[in-house]
């Protein structure tokens, strides 16, 4: 599953901001995941659940947003309806994929001290 290999590199990618921010604790993180990126988000938030025992991510919720895909026209940028060919209807340029195919690690909460 390589939903796990994506928490893990999430995790490690919270702990160093974290530690740049010198947080005492990560609340919330917040990701997009496209419908094309090829993840399930309930696998990613399962993997989540027991990748975060014990690390900065411990207490932390998982907010996973999930992105369509949107496609659009490559030469004019005309949208692409959902179920039509990929290609314009107006120049017959191919379609391009505009959005859903991002995994991407969007925000967190952090609990950091008084400054």
């Amino acid at each position: 599953m390589h939903e796990y290999s994506l928490v893990m590199s999430l995790i490690e990618r919270v702990k160093e901001e974290a530690l740049g921010h010198r947080a005492r604790a990560v609340h919330r993180v917040r990701i997009k995941v496209g419908e094309l990126a090829g993840v399930e988000p309930e696998l990613l938030a399962y993997a989540f659940e027991i990748a975060r025992e014990g690390s900065v991510c411990d207490k932390a919720e998982l907010d996973v947003e999930f992105v369509p895909a949107q496609w659009a026209c490559s030469a004019c940028a005309r949208p692409i309806d959902r179920g039509k060919a990929l290609q314009c209807e107006e120049c017959g340029q191919p379609g391009k994929l505009r959005a859903g195919g991002e995994i991407t690690f969007e925000s967190m909460d952090l609990e950091v001290d008084d400054v």
